[in-house]
C-alpha cells in the first residue's frame, strides 16, 4: 500500500462512528474543540493522529 491511499483524515460521522458517539454529539464536540479538527472550506476533516490520541488517553 503506498503513502498516497493510506486515510490521513475521516469525516466528522465517521469519527462519530470510531468513537461510539452520535454525530450530534460529535459536531458539537468539533465546536467545542474537544475533537481536534481541521476546517477545509466547508469541510470538517478530523486527523486520524487527533482520534488515535483521544483513544489511546482513554
Amino acid at each position: 500500500m503506498s503513502n498516497q491511499s493510506v486515510r490521513r483524515t475521516y469525516t466528522v460521522d465517521e469519527a462519530a462512528a470510531i468513537l461510539g458517539i452520535s454525530r450530534t454529539t460529535a459536531y458539537e464536540c468539533v465546536k467545542s474543540g474537544e475533537l481536534p479538527s481541521l476546517r477545509l472550506r466547508r469541510r470538517i476533516v478530523i486527523p486520524v493522529t487527533a482520534l488515535e490520541s483521544l483513544i489511546g488517553a482513554a
